[in-house]
């Protein structure tokens, strides 16, 4: 039988044991393939770590906000003197208070 599992890291072994299958185009498997090969790893291997560090990245890319040091002082600027509210923001607030319900 197959071992199932994979180390992420040093001296913890996660059990493999979740199935994903999709559907691609010969084009597609190809390309997949000829990387695997190139790596030195399995199709299987390929894909599962390909998968993992997309969606690592993604997740990272909607989590992560990253400012430039222009915008990075302007923000701490606006949060340790904030501007006085003007009258349109005054009578939105006033209005919030009244149409919103409080517990």
């Amino acid at each position: 039988m197959r071992d199932t599992t994979t180390r992420k890291q040093p001296g913890k072994a996660v059990r493999k044991n979740e199935r994903l299958e999709v559907r691609v185009s010969s084009i597609q498997k190809a390309l997949a393939q000829e990387a695997a090969i190139l790596q030195g790893r399995t199709l299987s291997e390929f894909v599962a770590a390909s998968v993992q560090q997309a969606a690592e990245q993604a997740i990272r890319e909607h989590k992560v906000m990253t400012l430039t040091a222009e915008d990075s002082r302007a923000f701490a600027e606006a949060l340790l003197a904030p501007p006085t509210p003007n009258e349109r923001l005054r009578a939105l607030a006033e209005r919030y208070k009244r149409t919103t319900v409080t517990s």
